[in-house]
């Protein structure tokens, strides 16, 4: 039953990245619990050139380590939220730590679970042939996800975990500073821009993430399972890339160390 309803919300997910104007679902949260849920953001992105709101850092120790690895290290024994007590490896990021492109999915799956590596099973295949496509290879970018631990049965996040969870990808993204940010579904691009627009508003705009570049696409996992998405998903990539050639961020960017 528990496959089976799961099944189910990935089915309705996928609908809603393409009917998301005429479908509309709650963003899933944890049975009620002592847990305070994070309140929906009321803004929403903008093209690129507005300065959305930045939120406060944290005061804690690992929020001013100097490097990705000491990041790591400090935050991979997390148990902040119940995923921490079911993971098998926590799933940090993997990459290029001076990236010009960084893409962020959603939560890691079965097989990054157990190999502690972001899209490493068939999504992360597909996501290699694009970017061998894009003329780049894995090692030119930086791959994480919202959540660092995977969900049962893949199940969409919690809000409480992202809750948990996201200051660390924000950590991440603010160490490495790449040109451009690939939101990977709308899981990722929801969480990370505080907003409950549709992929499909969401694709083919120049989004601002704290001042850096971001676009929108399928999850490649979708891509897999909707086959007819691949050519918009494409399109997407194909302006990424002219994105970063316009921008000088054709591949990783000059090795400089942190600090």
């Amino acid at each position: 039953m528990t496959d089976l309803l799961t099944t189910l919300q990935r089915v309705l997910q996928d609908e809603r990245e393409v009917f998301g104007d005429f479908l509309v679902l709650e963003r899933p949260s944890s049975p009620p619990s002592h847990h305070r849920q994070a309140e929906a953001p009321d803004d929403t992105p903008d093209l690129f050139g507005t300065t959305p709101s930045v939120k406060p850092q944290s005061t804690e120790s690992w929020s001013s380590v100097a490097s990705l690895p000491a990041l790591d290290a400090q935050i991979n024994t997390c148990m902040k939220c119940p995923l921490g007590e079911t993971r098998i490896n926590f799933v940090f990021g993997v990459g290029n730590p001076h990236a010009a492109l960084m893409f962020v999915g959603e939560a890691p799956g079965a097989d990054e679970d157990a190999q502690g590596e972001p899209f490493v099973g068939r999504a992360g295949q597909l996501l290699n042939k694009i970017l061998e496509a894009m003329s780049m290879h894995r090692q030119d970018v930086y791959i994480a996800n919202i959540l660092k631990c995977r969900p049962p049965n893949n199940r969409t996040p919690f809000v409480e975990e992202v809750e948990q969870c996201l200051p660390y990808l924000r950590k991440q993204i603010a160490m490495i500073q790449p040109k451009m940010i690939v939101c990977l579904g709308l899981t990722a691009a929801q969480n990370l821009l505080g907003t409950t627009e549709s992929l499909g508003k969401l694709r083919g705009r120049v989004l601002n993430f704290e001042g850096i570049p971001m676009m929108v696409t399928y999850h490649p996992a979708a891509l897999l399972r909707n086959p007819n998405w691949k050519r918009p998903a494409w399109e997407d990539f194909q302006a990424v890339q002219k994105f970063l050639s316009e921008h000088g961020g054709e591949a990783g960017k000059e090795e400089t160390p942190h600090g």
